[in-house]
């Protein structure tokens, strides 16, 4: 994550940036090389992106289990 580019907020991102952005994070803690406090916010970012990343997917997770439900329930002729 280039220290030049403005951080920002984890809620405007969509998957595909989290995910990008925390493997530049993983990349940057592997590389090494920070100082501990550096490393630190860096690992906090990497723990909040995951999370956000994690939230996207149950989101989209939830979205095709609804469509099934919809789906089965047209589907099925014993049902209203």
């Amino acid at each position: 994550m280039p220290d030049n580019q403005p951080t920002r907020d984890i809620s405007e991102l969509g998957y595909e940036e989290c995910r990008d952005e925390l493997i530049e994070v993983v990349q940057a803690l592997e590389q090494g090389g920070l100082d501990l406090d550096a490393s630190l916010q860096l690992w906090e970012r990497g723990e909040k992106l995951a999370k956000r990343c994690e939230e996207h997917l149950a989101g989209a997770r939830k979205r095709v289990e609804d469509a099934l439900a919809v789906d089965d329930a047209e589907g099925d002729p014993g049902q209203g």
